[in-house]
C-alpha cells in the first residue's frame, strides 16, 4: 500500500512540470525571431505581454474553412509594432469596426 502511495505521489510529480510551462512571449523576442517562429511552425499561440495572449498563423491553411486572416502586429523587444503574421477571424461580426 506504502509503494502505491509513494508511486501516485511521483506521478503527481510529474505532471506538475508540463502544466507549468509558459507560451514564447514576443516582448522577449526580436522582430525578425517572432516572425520566423510564426513562418516555421504555421501556426502557435505566443503571449504578447503580461496575460495577454493569441493564436497566429502563417496563412489561410491554418484557420477554420469559415476563416478570414488579418494581419497580426505585436510588440518586440525592438519594434512596438512587429508584423508577424495573421490572426484566424470569422468574417462580418465586427458590428463596431473596432477589430483589426
Amino acid at each position: 500500500m506504502a509503494r502505491r502511495g509513494a508511486a501516485v505521489l511521483i506521478a503527481a510529480g510529474l505532471v506538475t512540470p508540463a502544466a507549468a510551462q509558459q507560451r514564447p512571449s514576443t516582448v522577449t523576442m526580436l522582430c525578425s525571431q517572432a516572425a520566423g517562429l510564426v513562418a516555421a511552425r504555421g501556426a502557435l499561440v505566443l503571449g504578447t505581454g503580461g496575460q495577454t495572449f493569441d493564436r497566429f498563423v502563417r496563412d489561410r491553411s491554418f484557420c477554420e474553412p469559415t476563416e478570414i486572416t488579418s494581419r497580426a502586429f505585436v510588440p518586440t523587444r525592438d519594434n512596438p509594432d512587429c508584423f508577424i503574421g495573421y490572426r484566424c477571424k470569422e468574417p462580418g461580426r465586427d458590428f463596431f469596426g473596432d477589430d483589426e
